[in-house]
């Protein structure tokens, strides 16, 4: 297998980069980026550049390991794992039905294959799992309601934009490929704009940034809008032509004057005026939202407020302008027009259960019944970590009989499972793989052989169906056998429904989605019930309980105000570059630049409580607490302290220790950042 392959990364992330890869003598020599996907040539993140030392980290699980009574593991064979966990499988579903075992997979990685795992489940007889998601289900509920359907332009036609508007987003951090062409557009005369509480990275070539109070973006948007169309600095004929629900909407926006946007938002009025002139003046205009912006309990309507925004001022549909947030094109081989079903049902009949809330994880565990849950399987995700409420999440899977996690890491979710089964990694076997940020789709090549005694998940879950004792025809029809000619023979039965591509097409490179466009909406044909976009939704009310226009609602949870007035600073939970979630902080590269979790808070707040930097401070609240070392930042807004998710229990991070079991607004999303709480030093 030595040579120069190409392949994919499948990360939870923005770029999905192309890749060639070198093997000799059967073992990774080199990464670089594909010249073929035009979103991401430019070159590898820092954990792009880390996947040589994560195959062959010696961390890395090459074994099953099953928990002893002491608490601690120990390694056993294949035979004794499948044995054990086909056991329990068997007798809970004897006892209490197939709905008592939950199926939990979260996003680490991505590809066709991962179908394989619900496949399984119905051929075992049903099982329960989630609904929602962690990461950004609130923004597409509010852009699938707002235009009908999560698409936006080509990442490289942000180069014709004359005024990017960052809100909410730190590309130069977690989306660095974007990076690169907002660069490229200041070169050709763009102005940039940044809305965020912190100043990131990102800022350092805008000429305006406005640091609003976290959770009032909403409103910053509405009094945007007001002035905007006071000023007329609106498309009338446009809006005439392809906007439902305007006067309404100008109705609303007119209860949102400069003075109450400053007083709700604590932003000058004449920074919102500034951002207002850019705005109305500037075009083409696009905006680029984060997902961090929509982890707030008011965020879908926030969402809804801003591509209202673009919706007045003509800025959809025309090279250089539109809204940038997701980009579902070539999700061709499931229906993403609705995003909330995270398993779409086969039928009524369906013997797959959906009824555990992703965002209230623990407390819905506990709250199954008919029948209640006994086992668990998780692969892909670390609850334990990154879903709200930790305490909740681990006393909701110590409540359970028997736990299975896959990984490639002992992770402290892992730490909780009673069987463990090792993960193979991204070079170890065939997968296709979608994006949501460019149109391309893309081969994942299998190019080294899984070390130690590693398997395949489907590979995992095809012996198991035989430990079950479920009919081989049944087997052969829904999982692919063991070997890459198996799988490869899979994946290219789901190629052949879509005319233009292949496995041997893709093994030359990334292709583009059938059907992938380069400008959204350059056609104006918005799929929603009026044709137009809409401003006002008569399913927002219908579906969501919402009202109809995007309304501003200040965030359940507020620093120094109500339950909460003893918790007066935000904590904001951002990710960073140096990990994806809860993945590659672990590697002895990633830790030599980035050590260890810290807590960052303005010098205003620091002198407060008597804090300098590098003092070891507790942030709390009344769900939980986190002992971290001080870190000031002279550029964060005062009010807002920041520690970035992903860091383990196990290397004494753990966010989630302080945030609450939440939904989002709309869209069944998980409302981080909805999380007061109050710093002291320690010692």
């Amino acid at each position: 297998m030595d040579g120069v392959f190409t392949t994919a990364c499948p990360r939870n992330c923005y770029s999905t980069c192309g890749l060639r890869v070198e093997v000799a003598g059967g073992r990774l020599r080199a990464l670089e980026s594909h010249p073929a996907n035009h979103a991401t040539s430019n070159g590898l993140c820092l954990k792009g550049l880390s996947y040589i030392e994560r195959v062959y980290d010696p961390e890395r699980l090459l074994h099953p390991l099953e928990r002893e009574r002491t608490g601690s593991f120990r390694r056993i064979s294949w035979d004794r794992a499948l044995e054990r966990i086909a056991t329990e499988l068997a007798a809970t579903r004897a006892r209490r039905g197939p709905r008592s075992v939950l199926f939990y997979a979260g996003s680490g990685t991505k590809g066709l294959l991962n179908g394989v795992a619900p496949a399984f489940w119905r051929l075992f007889g049903g099982c329960t799992t989630t609904y929602g998601d962690l990461c950004w289900p609130a923004g597409l509920e509010a852009t699938r309601l707002s235009l009908g359907d999560n698409l936006h332009s080509a990442p490289w036609d942000l180069v014709n934009a004359r005024l990017i508007l960052l809100w909410g987003k730190n590309p130069a951090e977690t989306n660095i490929h974007q990076m690169g062409f907002i660069e490229q557009a200041i070169e050709a005369g763009a102005r940039l704009v940044v809305v965020d509480p912190r100043r990131t990275q990102s800022a350092e070539g805008a000429e305006l940034v406005v640091q609003p109070r976290p959770g009032t973006d909403g409103a910053l948007a509405l009094g945007l809008a007001h002035l905007l169309i006071t000023a007329g600095s609106v498309d009338r004929p446009f809006i005439a032509a392809h906007v439902h629900g305007f006067e309404a909407f100008a109705g609303l926006a007119a209860r949102f004057p400069p003075s109450r946007v400053e007083a709700i938002c604590d932003v000058p009025e004449r920074v919102l005026r500034d951002l207002a002139q850019l705005v109305g003046g500037i075009a083409p205009l696009t905006i680029c939202a984060g997902f961090g912006m929509q982890r707030y309990t008011n965020s879908a309507q926030t969402m809804r407020a801003l591509i209202a925004l673009l919706a007045i001022t003509g800025n959809l549909g025309v090279p250089g302008a539109g809204w940038v947030y997701a980009n579902l094109q070539s999700h061709v081989f499931s229906d993403p027009k609705d995003p909330l079903a995270f398993y779409p049902p086969a039928g009524d009949d369906d013997p797959i259960r959906v009824s555990v809330a992703t965002a209230r994880l623990g407390h819905a565990m506990r709250e199954q019944h008919d029948p209640p849950l006994a086992v668990a399987w998780i692969e892909r995700g670390n609850p334990v970590t990154q879903n709200p409420e930790t305490p909740s999440v681990l006393a909701a899977l110590r409540d359970l009989d028997f736990r299975v996690v896959t990984d490639q890491f002992l992770t402290d979710t892992a730490r909780e499972a009673d069987i463990v089964l090792p993960a193979k990694t991204m070079f170890e076997q065939s997968d296709v793989i979608t994006a949501y940020w460019h149109p391309y789709i893309q081969l994942k090549a299998k190019v080294i052989e899984p070390p130690g005694e590693v398997k395949p998940e489907s590979e995992i879950y095809w012996h198991l169906a035989h430990r079950l004792g479920i009919p081989a025809g049944e087997i052969e029809a829904a999982l692919p056998a063991p070997g890459d000619g198996a799988v490869e023979a899979w994946l290219a039965r789901r190629l052949g429904a879509h005319p233009g591509l292949s496995l041997e097409r893709l093994r030359e490179g990334p292709v583009p989605a059938p059907g992938a466009v380069e400008v959204a909406w350059a056609d104006r044909r918005f799929p929603t019930p009026s044709g137009r976009i809409e401003l006002w939704s008569d399913e927002a009310r219908r579906r969501w309980g919402a009202d109809e226009l995007p309304t501003w609602a200040p965030p359940c949870e507020r620093p120094g105000e109500g339950a909460s007035a003893a918790y007066p600073l935000q904590l904001l939970t951002p990710n960073t570059k140096n990990r994806i979630h809860s993945q590659f902080g672990n590697l002895p590269s990633i830790r030599a630049l980035d050590p260890a979790p810290r807590l960052q808070l303005s010098a205003v707040d620091a002198a407060a409580r008597g804090i300098v930097d590098g003092d070891r401070v507790r942030v709390f609240n009344d769900r939980g607490s986190l002992e971290l070392a001080a870190a000031l930042d002279g550029s964060l807004r005062p009010g807002c302290v920041v520690a970035h998710n992903g860091w383990w229990l196990a290397e004494g991070g753990g966010v989630n220790l302080l945030s609450a079991a939440r939904e989002t607004d709309m869209g069944h999303g998980a409302a981080f950042h909805d999380n007061a709480v109050e710093v002291e030093r320690l010692g």
